[in-house]
């Protein structure tokens, strides 16, 4: 009998995979594999949820959002392990889960891991730690930490928007020096996303973005007048085509490797968790892990 590690988060979004538990072992013992489940806690260091993985088991099954996903995605880099990953988006957002276009019912979500076969796509990397979907700076880069987690378990998606509001009513620009083989720019900014996904909060921005391209969707919203920037934010709210802003509003530029600057004391984000400081040196790694269930 193949073995497939469960790794979950009873936090993560509503705590739906905690009403589903059942379900999903059932669903994997029908097709002949035992199930061993690991559940994250703050506890306990995410490395212990990698204790006596070996060749019999056939692939990780992550359940959380964009977050748990990211984390566990990091230790499996520390500690070499390459087995192939099946997503169950039980988080909030679930970004990188609808990038990858796998349902969001969780036992569709299976049938579709299970009757696949691995793919590899790419990963972001931002100085010494990676990123699946996005990498932020700026304004509405440290929503999704701010959100108090007791409102975001309770309002699900609305808690981002209405944490991003309160943040619109405080607009602060950036300087920034941005360097890639595509791009020199060094200017004023609102925001800037490096994608490897296509969404953030559920907002599809990086339209032209792919995860096995081996390239990163590089968004900079530049640091206009107030009065010219309110249309353009509400515009990328409504999901509105970014080609309709010209190079005065807007920067958008595939890239595989970006170094970005700032003197200002500005934070940064990584799929949802606080991200490194700066100077930050960004970069894909075509190919960096297996995934299972990509709708390709």
């Amino acid at each position: 009998m193949k073995k497939v590690k469960l790794i979950y988060n009873p936090n993560s979004g509503e705590k739906r995979i905690v009403n589903h538990l059942d379900d999903i072992i059932k669903i994997y013992q029908k097709h002949n594999y035992m199930l061993v489940p690991y559940r994250l806690n703050k506890e306990e260091h995410i490395s212990k949820a990698f204790l006596g993985i070996d060749e019999t088991y056939d692939h990780l099954l992550l359940a959380g959002g964009d977050g748990t996903l990211d984390t566990v995605i990091n230790s499996m880099k520390e500690f070499d392990i390459d087995l192939p990953i099946g997503i169950l988006p039980t988080g909030t957002a679930n970004d990188f889960a609808k990038a990858l276009d796998i349902p969001w019912d969780i036992k569709k979500a299976i049938e579709c891991i299970i009757k696949s076969t691995p793919e590899r796509i790419d990963i972001g990397k931002i100085n010494d730690k990676y990123f699946i979907n996005v990498a932020s700076a700026g304004m509405f880069t440290d929503v999704s930490q701010k959100i108090n987690p007791d409102l975001k378990n309770y309002m699900g998606k609305v808690s981002y928007y209405i944490t991003g509001i309160e943040e619109a009513l405080h607009m602060r620009k950036f300087n920034i020096r941005v360097t890639s083989d595509e791009v020199k720019y060094e200017g004023d900014m609102y925001l800037m996303l490096v994608f490897n996904g296509k969404t953030a909060g559920n907002i599809n921005l990086a339209y032209k973005a792919e995860v096995n391209d081996g390239y990163l969707d590089v968004i900079i919203f530049k640091g206009m007048p107030i009065p010219k920037s309110i249309p353009v934010l509400i515009s990328v709210l409504r999901g509105d085509h970014l080609d309709q802003f010209n190079e005065n509003e807007l920067l958008y530029f595939k890239t595989k490797k970006v170094l970005i600057e700032c003197s200002d004391d500005l934070s940064t984000d990584i799929d949802g968790e606080k991200g490194p400081d700066f100077p930050l040196q960004i970069e894909c790694i075509k190919d960096g892990i297996q995934i299972l269930g990509f709708n390709k």
